[in-house]
C-alpha cells in the first residue's frame, strides 16, 4: 500500500526554489553593497586628494604674484588683496570638486586667508597643524567627511621689509553625502529588483511544481493501477521531453515488457501442460495395455516392444523438458561457471555420439567436420556441451528425413566457433531474434527454452550464440567463444571450413 507523505513534492519544490532565490539575493546583496560603498568612498577621497594636489601650484603662483604686487602696501592691505586674489581660484576648485576650499597661513585661526564657506564653519585645525608641522600632504576621513591638506611654501619677496607668513596650507573639506545617496539608491533599486525577482520565482515555482506534481501524480496513479489490476491496466502516457517524460516512457516500456513476459509465461504454461499431458497420457495408456496383457496371459512380444519404444520416446520428451527447466533454474540462480580451456572438437564428437540413435531413427546423418588441429576455446565444459546439445537437438528435430546435419568446430579471427547447420525449412525473418527469448517457440514447435538457455550460457562464458543468415535452405547457428590455449601450447589457427 502506498502511503501519502505529510509534505508533498509541490510545496517542497516551491520552498526549495524560494529558499534558493532568497539565499542568492542575500549573497548578492552582501557581496555588492558594502564593497560598493567602500569603493565609492575611496574613489571620492582619491579624487579630492588628486584635485587638491593638482591646484597647489596655481595657488602658489597666485600667492607669490599677489605678495610681489603689494610689496609697498601695509600688511593688512596686502592680506586683504591676497584674499581677493585667492577667491577666483578657490571658487574654481570648489566648483570642480564640490568641496569647501580653505587657504590659511602658518597660524591657523578662526579667520583663514580665504574660505569658500561664508558661514564660518569651524576649521579642521588638527589636519592643518599636522601639515604645517610635517610639511607633508595628508588626507583624513572622519565618518562621511574627507579632509585633504596640501602645504604651500612661497619664497620671500626680495626687498620685502614687512613680509607676511610664507607658509600656507590649502585645505579641501567635503561631506560624502552624495556617496551615501548613491549607495541608498543602488540599495533601493536592488531591493525592488529582488522583490520582483522573488515574485517571479514564486510564480514560476508554483507553475513548475504544479505541472511536475500533476504529471507525477498521473504516473503514480498508473503505477497503482498496474499494482491493483495487473499488466492489463492502461499504459501511462507523457510526451514531455524531460526526466518525467522519460520516466513515463520507461514505465510504459516496462509495462509492455511485463505484458509480453506474462503472455509468454501463459503460453509456456499451456505448452508445458500440453507437452506433459500428452506423453503422460500415452505412457498411462501403454502401461495399462501392458498390464492387461500380462494379467490375461496373452502378451504379444512384438507389440510389447513397439509399446515400450513409444513409451521411451515420450519419456525422452519429458526428460528434455525437465532438463530445460532445470537449466533455466540454474541460470536464474546464477550458478557460477568454470573458465578453462575447452577442446571444442572433442566435445562436438562426444555430443554427436549421444544423438546417433535419435538421428538414425529419423534417417538423418550427423557429421562432425574435424578441424585441421585442436580447436581451443575458453568456457565451462558442461555448459559448452549443453549448448551443442541444444543446437543438435534443434537441428535434428527440424531436418527432413534423409537430411544431414553438420557440426563444424573451427577458428574465426579472435574466436573459436562451433557451427551447427541443418537442411530444414530455416527460420522466418520475423522469428530470427524472437526464438532466443524464453518461452518463444517460433514456428517450429518445442518448449521455447532451449535457444534462450543456449544464448544465456554463451553470454555467461564471454561468448555469444547467434543465427547466421545468407543460406537459401536450412539454418546455421554459431556458438562463439574466446580463444584460450592450454598452458604450454601455441595456437595454430586455420580458417574455418565454409558451411555449405
Amino acid at each position: 500500500m502506498i502511503r501519502r507523505r505529510a509534505f508533498g513534492l509541490r510545496p517542497r519544490l516551491l520552498a526549495a526554489l524560494v529558499f534558493t532565490s532568497i539565499v542568492t539575493l542575500a549573497v548578492a546583496a552582501l557581496a555588492l553593497l558594502p564593497p560598493l560603498q567602500q569603493r565609492l568612498t575611496d574613489q571620492a577621497a582619491s579624487d579630492l586628494e588628486g584635485a587638491t594636489s593638482a591646484d597647489v601650484q596655481f595657488f602658489r603662483q597666485r600667492i607669490a604674484a599677489s605678495l610681489k604686487n603689494t610689496l609697498r602696501l601695509p600688511r593688512d592691505e596686502r592680506l586683504a588683496q591676497l584674499r581677493i586674489d585667492l577667491g577666483g581660484r578657490a571658487f574654481t576648485l570648489r566648483d570642480r570638486t564640490g568641496a569647501r576650499v580653505i587657504v590659511t597661513d602658518s597660524v591657523p585661526n578662526e579667520q583663514p586667508l580665504y574660505d569658500t564657506d561664508f558661514g564660518g564653519t569651524k576649521l579642521p585645525t588638527r589636519p592643518i597643524l599636522d601639515t604645517l608641522i610635517t610639511g607633508a600632504a595628508q588626507t583624513v576621513r572622519n565618518g562621511d567627511e574627507v579632509i585633504s591638506t596640501q602645504p604651500i611654501t612661497v619664497p620671500p619677496v626680495k626687498g620685502d621689509r614687512n613680509p607676511p607668513d610664507t607658509d600656507f596650507v590649502l585645505v579641501t573639506q567635503k561631506q560624502l553625502t552624495d556617496v551615501a545617496t548613491a549607495v541608498n539608491q543602488v540599495r533601493n533599486a536592488f531591493l525592488a529588483a529582488a522583490a520582483a525577482g522573488l515574485a517571479v520565482a514564486v510564480l514560476l515555482g508554483i507553475g513548475l511544481a504544479t505541472g511536475i506534481g500533476r504529471r507525477l501524480a498521473r504516473l503514480r496513479a498508473a503505477a497503482v493501477r498496474v499494482a491493483r489490476e495487473g499488466t492489463d491496466a492502461p499504459t501511462p502516457r507523457d510526451d514531455g521531453l524531460d526526466e518525467v517524460g522519460d520516466l513515463a516512457r520507461a514505465l510504459a516500456t516496462m509495462q509492455r515488457e511485463l505484458r509480453r513476459q506474462e503472455a509468454a509465461r501463459r503460453s509456456f504454461v499451456a505448452t508445458a501442460s500440453h507437452e506433459l499431458r500428452t506423453p503422460l497420457t500415452s505412457l498411462q495408456g501403454t502401461l495399462e495395455l501392458l498390464q492387461e496383457d500380462l494379467h490375461d496371459g496373452r502378451l504379444d512380444h512384438d507389440d510389447a516392444e513397439r509399446q515400450v519404444a513409444a513409451a521411451q520416446v515420450e519419456l525422452r520428451r519429458i526428460a528434455r523438458l525437465a532438463n530445460e527447466l532445470l537449466d533455466l533454474s540454474r541460470l536464474d540462480a546464477a550458478v557460477p561457471l568454470r573458465e578453462e580451456p575447452v577442446e571444442l572438437g572433442e566435445i562436438c564428437r562426444a555430443v554427436a555420439a549421444e544423438f546417433e540413435l535419435q538421428a538414425h531413427e529419423r534417417g538423418i546423418s550427423v557429421a562432425v567436420v574435424p578441424p585441421p588441429g585442436p580447436c581451443w576455446g575458453r568456457g565451462d565444459p558442461g555448459a559448452v556441451a549443453r549448448v551443442v546439445r541444444i543446437l543438435l537437438d534443434n537441428a535434428i528435430r527440424h531436418s527432413p528425413s534423409q537430411g544431414s546435419v553438420r557440426v563444424i568446430p573451427a577458428y574465426h579471427g579472435e574466436h573459436a566457433t562451433v557451427e551447427v547447420c541443418d537442411e530444414g525449412p530455416g527460420v522466418a525473418a520475423e522469428d530470427r531474434e524472437r526464438i532466443f527469448e524464453r518461452f518463444e517457440r517460433g514456428s517450429g514447435g518445442g518448449f521455447g527454452l532451449g535457444l534462450a538457455i543456449g544464448r544465456e550460457l554463451a553470454h555467461r562464458m564471454g561468448g555469444e550464440l547467434r543465427l547466421d543468415g545468407g543460406r537459401e535452405r536450412g539454418a546455421r547457428f554459431v556458438l562463439r567463444l574466446p580463444i584460450e590455449m592450454p598452458a604450454g601450447s601455441h595456437a595454430e589457427r586455420e580458417p574455418a571450413p565454409t558451411a555449405g
